[in-house]
C-alpha cells in the first residue's frame, strides 16, 4: 500500500525540513524510504513491535544498540483504515525528536491517504475507459452483454438505464497551428482538463465519461425521464464553448440515439462518431451534430465512392458545372427537406420566396426536369448530399 517511491519522497523532503533523518518502513519492518539513503533496504527491528501494537516507541542509544538496524529516536505506526501499514521513525535523542513525531506521522498518513485515493481514481478511470471501449467495439459473438452489464455494475453504472452516446472531438485551431512560434498543444497533456470540463456538465453519477484517445472523449449520458434532446444539445454546446474559451481549442460533438441495452449503446456510440464525421463535412459551422439529422448521409456514406460519383455524374453533372453550384445545391436540399414547400424552403434558406422560385426555374431549365416530380427530385437530392460528403477522406478517432 505504501510505495517505495512515495516513501522515499516523503522521507527525503521531511528530513530536509525538520533537520533530522526521517525513516519509513513497510509492514514487514523493511526500510523503504530514508533521508539517509544508505539505510534503504535494511531491516528496522523496532518497527516490528510498533506495527504489532500500533503504539509509538522511543529508544535511547543503549536500547538502540540492542536492536538490529535501529538508531536512537522515535518510531511511530502509520495507520490506514485501522491497519498499520508501516512505520515512520525520526533519528535523534528522544527528547529532541519526540516533538516532531506526531506531526510527521500525521503528515505522512495524509499523504498516504491522498496517494491511495489518487491511485483508486486512476484505476476507476482506466476501468471506465476500458468499459466504454468495450461497449464501442461490442460484438455479441465475442462477449456476452451480461458480462459488460456486470462489469459496469461493479463500477456503479446501470447500463439498463436509458442513455444516449455523445462523442467529442477536440483539436488545435488551424490558425493557431500555423502561427509561427506558437506553442503546440498536446491533447494528451490537456486530457485531464478536458475530462473535468465534460464531467462538470455531465455530472449525473450515472453519466459515463472517459477519454477514448488523445483529443477524443466519449460519453454515455443518462437520460432522465422527460429529458428532451434539445437539453442535451444545449449541454454539448456549453461544453464546446467552455473548451474554446478556456483552452483556445476547437471542440465538436456528435450525438447518437437513446438506448437501453449494451447492443443499443454500441449502436448509439457508433452513430455519435458517424455524426461527428458526417457533420464535419456537411455542417462545418455547427459544433454539435445529431445523427437523427444525418441518417440519409450515413446511408450514402456506406455506398462505395465510385457508386456515389456515378449518381452525381448522371443526375447533377450539368448543375455542378455552374459557377453557383453550391447555391443551387443548397436550394435543392432545402426544397426537399422542407417537404417541397416553397414557404418553408425560403425560411430555411433565409431568402425571399421569389428568389427560391428563380433558382428552381434555373435548375429546371438546366436539368430539363420539373422539381415537382418528387421521384426525380429525390434522386437529385441524394446526388446533392453525395456531393456534400466529398471523397470520404475525412477520418475520425475515438
Amino acid at each position: 500500500m505504501l510505495s517505495p517511491s512515495l516513501a522515499q519522497e516523503i522521507a527525503g523532503d521531511t528530513s530536509a525540513v525538520i533537520g533530522f533523518n526521517v525513516l519509513i518502513t513497510d509492514a514487514d519492518g523493511m526500510v523503504i524510504g530514508s533521508g539517509d539513503t544508505s539505510r534503504v533496504g535494511s531491516f528496522h527491528e523496532a518497527s516490528v513491535d510498533v506495527i504489532r501494537t500500533q503504539e509509538a516507541a522511543t529508544h535511547n542509544a543503549l536500547q538502540a544498540q540492542q536492536l538490529r538496524g535501529v538508531r536512537p529516536g522515535v518510531t511511530l505506526p502509520l495507520v490506514s483504515d485501522g491497519q498499520a501499514v508501516g512505520t515512520v521513525g525520526i533519528t535523534g535523542t528522544p527528547a529532541q525528536v519526540r516533538r516532531f513525531g506526531l506531526l510527521v506521522k500525521r503528515q505522512t498518513e495524509i499523504l498516504l491517504r491522498e496517494s491511495v485515493m489518487l491511485r483508486s481514481r486512476l484505476l476507476a478511470e482506466r476501468a471506465t475507459e476500458t468499459l466504454l471501449a468495450d461497449i464501442a467495439s461490442y460484438d455479441p459473438q465475442v462477449v456476452e452483454g451480461d458480462f459488460l452489464l456486470f462489469r459496469a455494475a461493479e463500477l456503479g453504472y446501470d447500463l439498463r438505464l436509458e442513455r444516449v452516446a455523445v462523442a467529442f472531438e477536440v483539436s488545435v485551431p488551424a490558425t493557431a497551428a500555423r502561427r509561427q512560434g506558437a506553442p503546440t498543444r498536446d491533447m494528451a497533456l490537456v486530457r485531464s482538463e478536458l475530462l473535468r470540463t465534460v464531467r462538470e456538465v455531465f455530472a449525473d453519477p450515472q453519466d459515463i465519461v472517459a477519454s477514448t484517445a488523445p483529443g477524443w472523449i466519449g460519453v454515455l449520458r443518462r437520460l432522465p425521464a422527460r429529458t428532451r434532446v434539445s437539453s442535451l444539445i444545449d449541454d454539448c454546446r456549453r461544453i464546446t464553448d467552455i473548451i474554446a474559451a478556456q483552452d483556445g481549442l476547437n471542440a465538436r460533438a456528435g450525438i447518437g440515439e437513446p438506448a437501453v441495452s449494451v447492443a443499443g449503446l454500441h449502436d448509439s456510440y457508433q452513430d455519435a462518431r458517424d455524426a461527428l464525421r458526417l457533420g464535419g463535412r456537411v455542417a462545418v459551422d455547427s459544433p454539435v451534430h445529431l445523427i437523427a439529422d444525418l441518417r440519409v448521409h450515413q446511408v450514402l456514406a456506406t455506398v462505395s465512392q465510385p457508386t456515389r460519383n456515378r449518381l452525381i455524374e448522371l443526375t447533377a453533372a450539368r448543375l455542378r458545372a455552374q459557377p453557383d453550384w453550391p447555391v443551387l445545391r443548397d436550394t435543392i436540399t432545402a426544397w426537399c427537406e422542407s417537404g417541397f414547400n416553397l414557404v418553408r424552403a425560403s425560411a430555411a434558406l433565409h431568402i425571399h420566396r421569389n428568389t427560391v422560385v428563380y433558382r428552381m426555374n434555373k435548375i429546371e431549365q438546366i436539368t430539363g426536369r420539373p422539381l415537382r416530380e418528387h421521384r426525380t427530385t429525390m434522386a437529385l437530392y441524394l446526388a446533392c448530399l453525395a456531393d456534400e460528403l466529398g471523397d470520404g477522406t475525412t477520418t475520425t478517432g475515438g
